[in-house]
C-alpha cells in the first residue's frame, strides 16, 4: 500500500465507523449521507483488503484487523489535528472552562480536596465536573467528551495515554471498642466480620458473590494466596460509608492507606497494618489521544501529577 493512495478522509471515516459501529450513526456524526458513508466503507475495505466491520446478530462488529487499526488511526488523526491547529498557551489564571473528570470514590476522598485547593489559588475560574465510574464508558473518554479518568484499572484500551498517580498500601480500620483492639492478629482478623469496599473500571456495577474471591478484589485475593477467607458482612462501593462503618464495634474495614489516614484524628477508630501481605495498588490517570497535545489538558495533567506527588 502506497501513502499516495491513502485519502485522509477515509481514516476519519474509519475512526468514526469503529466508534459508532453503525453506518447510519457514523454518517450522522460526520454530517454526510448514508450512501456516502457506505461508499467510504467500501473504499476502506478495498484499501485494507479486509471487511473491517461485519454484520452479526448483535449489530456491526469490528474484525481483528480493525481492532488493531483503531488505536493507530486515532494516533494519526490526533497528530494531524495537532499539526493544523494553532498552538495557544493555556492561561489558567484567566481560563473559564469546565473539565470533566471521572474518579473513583477512593480518589474523590484522597486526591480531589487537595486538587481543588490548588485550583482555587491557581485557576479560580476553572470548574470541575466530577463523574463517577458508573456515569461513563471508555467510549466517552476515547471521544474526548470526558477529559480524563483517574482510577485503578486491570486493563485500558490500547489507544489511551496513561500515567501512574501513586501506589498505595492497605490499612485496617476498626473501633476502639472492638474486642480485637487488644490483640490484633490474623486469627482475630479472620474471626471478625468485615466491610468490603471496592469499585474499579467503568460502567454500572453488579451484585457481589461472597464465595468468589477472584471477583472480590485485592484483599480477598491476598487471603486466598495464604489459604484463608474472611467473613464479609457488608458490601459497599463507597469509601466514606465504609469508613463510617469502621466506628461500629464489631466490623473491620480494610482499605487503601491514604483513605484510612483520613480518619487518623478520629478518636473512635484505630488504624493498623493488615496481619498479612496485600500487594500495593496503583492509581492511574488515563486520557484520549485526541486531547494528548491540547495545552489545557497538558496543564491539568501536570497539576494533578504535582498534587499527587505532594501527597505521596
Amino acid at each position: 500500500m502506497s501513502m499516495r493512495n491513502i485519502d485522509l478522509n477515509l481514516l476519519v471515516f474509519l475512526d468514526v465507523l469503529l466508534k459508532e459501529r453503525n453506518v447510519t450513526r457514523a454518517a450522522e456524526s460526520l454530517g454526510i449521507s448514508q450512501p456516502a458513508m457506505s461508499n467510504g466503507l467500501r473504499r476502506l475495505r478495498d484499501l485494507f483488503g479486509d471487511p473491517l466491520l461485519v454484520r452479526t446478530s448483535d449489530g456491526m462488529k469490528p474484525t481483528e484487523r480493525a481492532e488493531l487499526l483503531q488505536p493507530l488511526v486515532r494516533d494519526v488523526l490526533a497528530s494531524v489535528e495537532q499539526a493544523v491547529e494553532p498552538k495557544q498557551k493555556f492561561n489558567e489564571k484567566k481560563a473559564n472552562r469546565v473539565f470533566r473528570i471521572s474518579v473513583s470514590d477512593y480518589t474523590e476522598s484522597t486526591l480531589l480536596p487537595h486538587l481543588l485547593r490548588r485550583l482555587s489559588s491557581e485557576a479560580p475560574h476553572v470548574i470541575l465536573d466530577v463523574l463517577t465510574p458508573s456515569d461513563i464508558s471508555y467510549q466517552n473518554v476515547e471521544q474526548g467528551t470526558v477529559d480524563l479518568v483517574i482510577n485503578r484499572f486491570d486493563v485500558l484500551p490500547q489507544s489511551f495515554h496513561q500515567m501512574t498517580i501513586w501506589r498505595d498500601t492497605f490499612s485496617c480500620l476498626f473501633s476502639h471498642s472492638n474486642p480485637i483492639a487488644e490483640n490484633f492478629n490474623l486469627k482475630n482478623y479472620l474471626d471478625s466480620e468485615h466491610v468490603w469496599v471496592n469499585k474499579t473500571g467503568m460502567g454500572a456495577g453488579v451484585g457481589m458473590e461472597p464465595g468468589s474471591s477472584k471477583t472480590l478484589g485485592w484483599v480477598d485475593e491476598a487471603l486466598t494466596q495464604i489459604g484463608e477467607k474472611r467473613r464479609i458482612r457488608v458490601f459497599t462501593r463507597h469509601y466514606q460509608a465504609a469508613m463510617r462503618l469502621a466506628e461500629l464495634p464489631d466490623l473491620i474495614v480494610t482499605i487503601p492507606t491514604k483513605a484510612a489516614r483520613l480518619l487518623q484524628d478520629n478518636p473512635s477508630v484505630i488504624i493498623k497494618d493488615p496481619p498479612f501481605y496485600i500487594p500495593e495498588i496503583e492509581l492511574k490517570m488515563a486520557w484520549s489521544p485526541l486531547v494528548q497535545h491540547n495545552p489545557a489538558h497538558q496543564w491539568l495533567r501536570r497539576l494533578i501529577a504535582d498534587v499527587a506527588r505532594a501527597l505521596d
